[in-house]
């Protein structure tokens, strides 16, 4: 070998063992409160991976969505035909703020949204609840965002996982959760001209 493999292989070596020890003291497990929050593409996307590992590995999770109603979704219309004995998906809301343009027909949609999500938290059945755009419901406040940390302080079973989606989450949610990600927009094709396209966005 060349010096510069051997020193190399010496430097990822050092960084095995030092990884190895950081990793033997890691042996909690916990359902972890989970949020997707920023500006930029992804949120939603991210927490459907973690609800198609679950698929994966048959562990029972569920989907409830607080806005995109009446929008077909590639990760819905899947769920739906092909895996909804092990994954519940509820559809809540009837679109976007913008598009309804009713806050008391949103509001109301919204707290039955939230309703079925308690439900689905509170059955120990489901490992990973997907609350989907959930943050946009708590900014316009059809949502009292105290219930919602105190429920998910206090009623979540130890085990479950719950993951919320939606750009600007309230700081209160925030405090309380385990892994927050913030996706940071850096480009976005939309400021170019370019429409939302099937595979990339639903």
């Amino acid at each position: 070998m060349s010096e510069d493999t051997d020193r190399h292989a010496m430097k990822m070596a050092k960084k095995k063992a030092a990884r190895d020890k950081i990793m033997a003291t890691k042996t909690d497990q916990k359902g972890l409160v989970i949020v997707h929050t920023g500006k930029g593409k992804g949120k939603s996307s991210a927490a459907f991976g973690m609800i198609f590992r679950c698929i994966a590995h048959d562990m029972q999770c569920a989907v409830v969505q607080f806005i995109k109603g009446g929008m077909s979704t590639g990760e819905r219309d899947l769920i739906l035909a092909k895996f909804n004995d092990i994954c519940e998906f509820h559809t809540m809301g009837e679109g976007f703020t913008w598009e309804t343009q009713d806050k008391s027909r949103d509001t109301e949609m919204a707290q039955a949204a939230w309703e079925k999500a308690k439900e689905l938290i509170r059955d120990p059945a489901n490992k990973m609840v997907l609350l989907d755009e959930i943050n946009i419901a708590l900014r316009y406040d059809y949502l009292d965002i105290q219930d919602v940390v105190d429920f998910l302080s206090n009623e979540k079973p130890e085990m479950t996982h719950v993951v919320l989606t939606g750009r600007n989450a309230k700081d209160g949610l925030i405090e309380i959760a385990d892994l927050v990600t913030e996706m940071e927009l850096i480009k976005h094709p939309f400021r170019s001209g370019i429409k939302a396209q099937i595979g990339v966005e639903y």
